[in-house]
């Protein structure tokens, strides 16, 4: 009969059902509103914390310098992985962007060769990455400084989607065929890094018929070191093999990727087929749907702890940013202490430098306070840190106290042990009464943050 041709060019879309009452997209309730702690956030960054990092010039040892637009935006979700594995289609289809003007090209050919970013907007738009870079609103802005050749392979799409008032989608253009690094004009790995280190869920997206695990994949999960709790792996694609050959593949992926993530527990897998279309008939139709749905509530975990991963990232930074200064006071002080009237500044501080141990300084910071030593940096990053900023260009701590404002090493101090825990509270005492939300983001002393890299 005629109907069935039809319908064999036509494939039959699936069920979004269970897509909208998961992510809760057509509750009437508005999202939670922190705009209020949000702003103490901010505040408490600005008047407590910025003053130490910027006086001890903290971003030049670090790199990571955290902006206004960084405090105030949405949780990123990354999609990574080889070409054609169907990260754009995945995103077509958790947004319903299929058959809309704004959805993402798709195929069996290397289609994405930008960095797209899907964030909320009014209405349909596309945004230059330039115009992206320059709006200091957006947590893009440090993109800038991967140049111009950079920013024209950056893209901005805005979409009315309700999920999108809560978090940002990337898609990225795939590894695999980024083999020549030179040919792109811009540091390809550079970028993805930042990308990683700022994301609050990367999804690592494989295709189980072309299972290639080369070196394109080993250098990526080099990058995603330390990040292994914001790692969720997807073979995508599942309905296009048996189950015998499904769990084949399953099996050959772990096993080429255990040697690339060594933590204590796996990541979690996700096996399904993310795009519109109706399962392949004779497929594990209940284990795919199954999996998606719990990949969604994973989506929404993550959107609901936005607020804690948030202070928990600046309190890290804070204890981070603390211990720096009280290094840089500790290696100034035993510059004082050993300069006399006929020494030579120079060799005198080239030899406190080369041998910081031979004066105790990184000891006598992990006997002074509660500080970790996994949380110490690295010696060899201060001898890089010193050559660009001479020693006699800081102030002791001591001498960075006023009449009004108090002392700045003081302020952090109060900051990192009492503000931001009790900002930490005052959400997780609102929401969940039985769980105090210290468990998660560890407002003790060493803060064990499952977020953000160490």
């Amino acid at each position: 009969p005629p109907e069935e041709v039809e319908d064999a060019s036509e494939p039959t879309k699936r069920d979004r059902s269970h897509l909208e009452s998961t992510l809760k997209l057509n509750e009437e309730k508005p999202a939670d509103d922190f705009s209020g702690v949000l702003q103490r956030l901010r505040k408490i960054y600005h008047s407590s914390i910025k003053p130490l990092e910027q006086s001890y010039r903290y971003n030049e040892l670090r790199q990571h310098e955290i902006t206004d637009g960084e405090i105030t935006s949405k949780p990123m979700v990354l999609f990574l992985g080889p070409w054609s594995v169907g990260k754009s289609s995945m995103i077509n289809y958790l947004l319903g962007l299929d058959d809309t003007p704004y959805q993402l090209y798709t195929g069996a050919e290397p289609t994405t060769s930008e960095f797209t970013v899907i964030m909320h907007g009014p209405k349909l738009k596309t945004i230059e990455g330039i115009v992206m870079a320059a709006d200091s609103a957006r947590s893009f802005s440090p993109l800038e400084k991967f140049g111009q050749n950079f920013l024209e392979k950056l893209i901005g799409i805005e979409v009315p989607h309700k999920l999108l008032e809560r978090v940002t989608f990337v898609d990225t253009p795939g590894i695999i065929e980024n083999r020549k690094q030179q040919e792109r004009g811009y540091p390809f790995n550079d970028v993805c890094q930042w990308f990683i280190d700022r994301a609050d869920l990367i999804f690592v997206v494989f295709d189980p018929t072309k299972l290639d695990v080369g070196l394109e994949l080993e250098m990526l999960f080099r990058q995603l070191k330390g990040r292994e709790s914001q790692i969720r792996i997807i073979l995508n694609k599942a309905d296009s093999l048996a189950t015998q050959e499904l769990m084949r593949v399953y099996g050959a992926l772990f096993w080429s990727l255990a040697p690339l993530i060594n933590v204590t527990e796996p990541p979690r897998v996700y096996v399904s087929s993310f795009w519109p279309q109706e399962y392949q008939p004779d497929t594990h139709k209940d284990l795919f749907l199954k999996e998606e749905i719990s990949l969604l509530e994973d989506l929404n975990q993550v959107i609901e702890n936005r607020m804690e991963n948030k202070i928990a990232f600046i309190r890290q930074h804070a204890i981070r940013v603390r211990i720096h200064a009280l290094l840089v006071d500790r290696y100034l002080q035993t510059y004082k202490d050993k300069m006399t009237f006929f020494s030579d500044g120079e060799l005198v501080f080239r030899d406190i430098v080369e041998d910081p141990d031979k004066f105790f300084i990184f000891k006598s910071i992990l006997a002074k306070t509660n500080v970790s030593k996994f949380d110490l940096p690295n010696r060899e990053a201060y001898k890089d840190f010193f050559g660009i900023n001479p020693i006699t260009s800081f102030k002791l701590l001591s001498q960075q106290c006023s009449y009004m404002g108090g002392c700045f090493l003081d302020k952090i101090e109060k900051a990192i042990t009492r503000e931001l825990p009790d900002l930490l509270g005052s959400i997780g005492l609102g929401r969940k009464p039985n769980v105090l939300s210290c468990d998660i983001t560890g407002c003790g002393e060493t803060p064990k943050n499952r977020y953000r890299k160490p």
